[in-house]
Formats: C-alpha cells, structure tokens, sequence
C-alpha cells in the first residue's frame, strides 16, 4: 500500500505518518484494505460451500468458476477495495457493499450469474465481519505481530549468552544489593517473554456463522432439515483457502462473544507490561553508564549539548507501549459486553485492532534498533562492584551461621549497614572469626565481582 508524502504528512495518526515505512508490513493485513479484502475471502468461502452442500437448487461449481472465485480473493487490490467504498457510497452499508461488488464481478459468466443469490445467503453482516476480524488478527500474529516479538527474544537472548559471565552490582530498592551479571539479568527477561509469547500463539481465534441472532433461523427457514451447524462449522474450521482455518464457535447473540479476543489482547499487553519494564531497566543502565551506545553519523542527542547520546530508542518503545496497552485494555474490557443480542458499540472500537497493534509493534521495532546499539562498558560495572564491599556482609554472615557464630547477622550489620565498607575492614573482620580456616580463607578470596552464585549458568541455560 503506497502512502504519498503529503499523505504522511497530514495523518492524524503517526502511524500513518512519522513511522508509515516501519509499519508497512502491518497496514496491508489490519486496514480497511484489509477487512474488505477478508470480507471478500469469507463470502467466497461461505458461497464455494453452500455449492457443495447438496443442494438442489444450487449444483456443484466447475473448477473454472472455483478458481476465478478464489482469485478474486488472491488477487484482491487497492482498486477493488476502491470499486466496494463507491458501492458503499450508495448502499450505506459496506458489507452490502462488498456482496454487490462480488456480484458485479459475475458479469459476462452465466454460471455464476445464476447463482448470485447465494452470495451472502442466509447471513448476517456479523457473520462476515467476525470471521474477517479473526482472520486478520490470525495474519497479524503470525506475519507481524509474533516474528516482530521473536526477534526481540533472539536479540535478547544472544545477549543473556554473550554477557553471562559479566559480574554487574545488583540494586534493590534502588540500593547496593548481592552482585549478579549482566546476561543473568537479561536472561530473565528472555524466560518471561518466551511465555508471555506462548499465551499469544495459544490464543484460538474464534468464529461464528449462525445468522441474525446465533440460531440458523433464516437457514432453517431455507432448508428445515438440512443440518447447517455442520456446515458453518466445516466453513469455519476447513484449511484456507476453501476453508477459513479458525476456532468454530457454537454459542453466540448476533456478534461473536469476543473473549478470544479480549483473551489476545491482554496476552499482548502482558508481553508489553514486560517489555516496558525492560525499556525502563536498560534506560537505568545506560544512565549509570553500564551500557554505551553505539554513534551513528549524523545523529544529534541534543539541540543544544552536543555531548549528549539518548537512549530515545528504548524511551520511544516505553512510550509506544503504554498506548498499545491503553488500547488493548480497552479492547478488551469493552467488546465482551453488548447490550443484548446486539449493539454497534463494538463496531467503531474493533476498527482501532490495527492501531493497538501498531503501537506494539512500532515498540518492537524500536527495542530492536535499541538494543544492537549497545556496548557493555566493563569498567563502569567494575568501578561499582569495587566500591561496594559491604554487599560481602551477606555470604560472611551466612556462614557465621552455619558454624553457630551467635548474632551473625547483628555484627554484620553493626559493621556495614549505611556505612562505606573497605575490602580491609571485611578482611579484619574474616580474620577474627571463630570459624575454619579453610572457610575463611574462602571468604578472604571472594569479591564483589566474585559473588554471582549461578548467575553464569542461568543466564547461559536459557
């Protein structure tokens, strides 16, 4: 889909403006392009099907007719979404649109033509809209939405491995706390989104085609002993093309619940709360001077300190993420509930889909361009850790304890707590301990940067 620069510039939307060229993978599968485009895949479908149904007064189509139809949904364009808004002009109703313009493509073949009045037979718009809504949510996630998240758990990831051995100060509650590294902290990142991740891809993305208010009523007043929720499920069920390869769902009013939806939803904006809490750390990191950035030519960090290199990256995903989580919480709260067997509340809400999912996948892009600017500076992580020996209070004591030492805990605490603790006081202190001398040789032979427990081979396991 082309967007012309005096179309960028004038959105309303960023995502249709600043970051077009960074979402272009999304525009064609979550736009009104395409929702006309999977309506149009829905009503083929549902019309190849009623072909097959056994129906007398509707025979088998040739397979020339079979591919022309699947053609139009394979070959479907911007001009043809074009041609439906025009029918749409007239008609005031778009999915009418889209059954007119179907029919309109009919002309000049007689075989088709007699069966036009099976387009659309026996549905409601709702039948067509959820099961187009599904299926744009079903191309999202796997062209899109998932590779965009996988890509950030690869990079991620390599990191936990390259940097596992790298000794880095630990901070709880903002203070000096038992030292860890880098990769370990990173990998831990890694496991909670590899989950979150999961629950996305589990999500089944549900689709229902019962008529007006969930009972075949009009089908049955067609065919009274024709056995339709087989049909609607094989429909819904069958492989794409023929098929539409979703969850078939039984029990509906007029609209699909859309549980699986609200479901999707807070899964993604559970893999964003994580990612927001990683944009924050690194931005931490980078403050600190733990991680460096990577100069790119040209770039300027401020207008007016030239010094300066921001981590507008991973500020930028913090940023986007916190409005696709807005939206998608939204989403999810609002299109479970519909007064009744039908209101169109959910109708304007479901057209921003593609816009929570923008946000999220505008943040992806941005950690990913975030994160391989960064460059471990290992003297900043070794300056820390050397200035903090009083996080040593913790083994010494602990093992105090495993010897029987009484009040371990108390005179470590007297000796370092809120104090500025030399890698000679602790020695003194090791030395006077009524504990073996194998022990404490141990302990005189560990340092800050030492004490990481399994913090290696966690960060390498994952």
């Amino acid at each position: 889909m082309n967007l012309s620069s005096s179309f960028t510039i004038t959105a309303l939307s960023p995502l249709d403006g600043r970051y077009a060229a960074r979402l272009a993978p999304l525009r064609p599968l979550m736009s009104e392009l395409g929702y006309m485009h999977r309506r149009v895949q829905v009503e083929v479908a549902w019309f190849i099907a009623l072909s097959d149904a056994g129906f007398a007064e509707f025979k088998p189509l040739s397979p020339g007719a079979r591919t022309y139809l699947l053609g139009l949904c394979k070959h479907f364009s911007e001009s043809d979404a074009a041609a439906i808004k025009d029918i749409e002009k007239t008609t005031n109703h778009d999915v009418k649109a889209v059954e007119y313009w179907i029919k309109s493509r009919f002309e000049a073949r007689p075989e088709l033509q007699a069966a036009s009045e099976f387009v659309h037979f026996a549905c409601t718009s709702e039948d067509i809209n959820n099961t187009s809504h599904a299926l744009q949510l079903k191309s999202s996630r796997e062209q899109v939405l998932l590779p965009g998240l996988d890509k950030v758990i690869a990079q991620l990831r390599d990191m936990a491995h390259r940097y596992a051995n790298e000794p880095m100060l630990s901070r709880t509650h903002g203070q000096t706390a038992s030292p860890t590294t880098v990769g370990k902290e990173i990998a831990n990142v890694v496991v909670r989104l590899t989950v979150a991740r999961e629950r996305i891809a589990g999500v089944k993305l549900m689709a229902k085609m019962n008529g007006a208010v969930g009972n075949y009523n009009a089908h049955l007043a067609a065919w009274p002993d024709f056995d339709w929720e087989a049909l609607s499920r094989r429909v819904v069920e069958s492989p794409e093309p023929l098929g539409l390869g979703l969850t078939f769902q039984p029990y509906s009013i007029q609209i699909e619940p859309h549980d699986y939806m609200a479901e999707l939803f807070d899964a993604v904006a559970r893999a964003n709360t994580i990612l927001i809490d990683l944009s924050r750390d690194i931005w931490g990191y980078v403050s600190v001077g733990y991680f460096k950035q990577r100069l790119k030519e040209g770039e300027i960090g401020s207008s007016t300190m030239p010094h300066k290199v921001n981590p507008i990256d991973f500020e930028n995903a913090e940023g986007n993420l916190g409005l696709a989580n807005a939206l998608l919480r939204h989403l999810s709260e609002k299109l479970p509930i519909s007064r009744w067997q039908r209101d169109l509340t959910d109708s304007t809400v479901l057209r921003n889909m593609g816009v929570a999912l923008g946000y999220a996948v505008l943040a992806y892009n941005s950690l990913c361009i975030g994160l391989g600017k960064l460059e471990l500076n290992r003297e900043a992580l070794a300056e820390d850790l050397e200035a903090s020996w009083e996080v040593l209070a913790e083994p010494i004591q602990t093992v105090m304890r495993r010897f029987g030492v009484q009040g371990a805990y108390e005179k470590l605490k007297e000796v370092t707590r809120g104090k500025t603790v030399s890698a000679e006081a602790l020695h003194a202190l090791i030395r006077s301990l009524e504990i073996p001398e194998g022990e404490k040789q141990r302990l005189l032979a560990m340092s800050p940067g030492s004490y990481v427990g399994m913090a290696a081979e966690l960060a390498k396991r994952v």
